[in-house]
């Protein structure tokens, strides 16, 4: 079935009927009973997406910019297609401002290891919040024992969400980036991250935001955000693994030196010299994740058909009845997440290790995420070593939540009786 036929075929109050449009996934026809809550580590694959990429390597398969044969030319075509796809997801001005890379972890190294070393110096700054991801934590401490930048973290307010008081006034002469997530991975917390754009650029800093958990659910405009780079993973938007991709403002993306040599990337080479394309492709040295790249660019049709509003409002109606039904359960406490949780819930339960937790969940074909979710400072934030985390997409519903919270039941009696 195609995705242009999705919401016609599967109507529902939020635009499509979750329970229905798990026929499109194939993981769930292949393992009956299944209750996916991981989808904030990878999502699943829609069949059109599984579809395209296998079609692509039995018709179009070649590589990419570099022959003048049919066969190369459109697989070149296909590539870029993708790219103007990604690009419209984004809303970005120019689709060389999209940068294919392997995913968001691989996004931020790139601008820490390009943009870093060219316009940073010892003793410049680099804001970050405790609600980050350890891919943007680890490259910017990298980055300040490389060139000597002093790391400057912001804390969190009572709610659980960045406390912009204390973000603005961290905001010094010498804060030349601000790296920040959009939505936090462990805790669901929705950043305003206009307001840190807005905030950040009058102090003249740069703003690069980690939209892994945003780009599946929210709508994302990065004209709009005023944000001066973007990066996203495609296996959490319903696209392939290894593959993802960087917005970054033209001027910016010009102005970096490449952080890979290679082919590809090259316009000319002597022994003496090389003279280097110009972005995107003077970031993307050596043969490109093609497939993966197309089979993004069908995930961007597949969720695009559905509607970003629809899933937005999805789930944040699932999140909250997900809020509600989990809290009643005794012993069980959730993670704050400020003033706005979006698509996670995160949780801790009284006298059970959360890999216990997990692994009785997955007693009952439940599917969930335990432990400090890349986010250690995070779980020492909140006096915890880790959390079990149950992360929702387009095909839960509340009977997912209800099996889920069943099965949590089920673990409270099992080690707390």
């Amino acid at each position: 079935m195609t995705t242009a036929s999705l919401r016609s075929v599967y109507p529902g109050p939020g635009g499509f009927d979750p329970r229905q449009l798990r026929r499109e996934f194939p993981i769930f026809g292949n393992n009956p009973g299944l209750v996916f809550l991981d989808s904030g580590a990878s999502a699943q694959k829609p069949a059109s997406v599984i579809d395209r990429v296998a079609e692509y390597y039995r018709t179009d398969y070649a590589n990419v910019h570099r022959g003048v044969y049919r066969l190369s030319a459109r697989s070149t075509e296909l590539y870029e297609e993708a790219r103007e796809k990604v690009r419209a997801f984004l809303n970005a001005a120019d689709s060389r401002e999209i940068v294919f890379v392997r995913n968001t972890t691989e996004a931020i190294n790139l601008v820490a290891q390009s943009w870093g070393p060219a316009f940073l110096k010892s003793g410049d700054e680099v804001l970050i919040s405790v609600l980050e991801h350890h891919s943007n934590i680890v490259p910017w401490q990298l980055l300040r024992d490389r060139i000597g930048i002093k790391l400057v973290v912001t804390p969190l307010d009572a709610t659980g969400g960045v406390d912009l008081a204390a973000f603005e006034a961290r905001l010094s002469p010498r804060t030349r980036l601000v790296a920040i997530t959009h939505v936090a991975n462990a805790t669901g917390a929705v950043v305003p991250v206009e307001t840190i754009v807005q905030l950040a650029h009058q102090r003249g800093a740069k703003v690069i935001i980690d939209g892994s958990q945003a780009a599946p659910r929210l709508p994302v405009d990065v004209q709009a955000l005023g944000c001066d780079f973007y990066a996203l993973t495609g296996h959490k938007v319903y696209g392939p693994t290894g593959i993802g991709a960087l917005y970054g403002r033209y001027d910016l993306l010009a102005a970096m030196p490449p952080w890979q040599g290679g082919g590809e990337m090259i316009l000319h080479v002597t022994f003496d010299k090389t003279e280097y394309q110009h972005p995107p492709h003077r970031f993307e040295g050596g043969t490109p994740n093609i497939a993966g790249a197309i089979g993004l660019g069908a995930a961007v049709d597949f969720v695009e058909e559905l509607g970003r509003d629809n899933i937005l409002d999805h789930e944040e109606a699932l999140t909250g009845y997900g809020v509600d039904r989990l809290s009643r359960i005794p012993g069980l406490r959730m993670l704050d997440a400020g003033q706005r949780r979006l698509g996670i819930l995160s949780f801790d339960l009284e006298g059970v290790h959360p890999h216990d937790v997990a692994q009785v969940l997955d007693q009952h074909h439940v599917a969930v995420r335990a432990g400090h979710h890349c986010a250690q400072p995070l779980m020492e934030w909140f006096g915890l070593s880790g959390t079990t985390r149950a992360s929702l997409g387009v095909y839960n519903d509340e009977h997912d939540v209800d099996r889920l919270a069943e099965a949590i039941e089920a673990a409270r009696e099992m080690f707390c009786r």
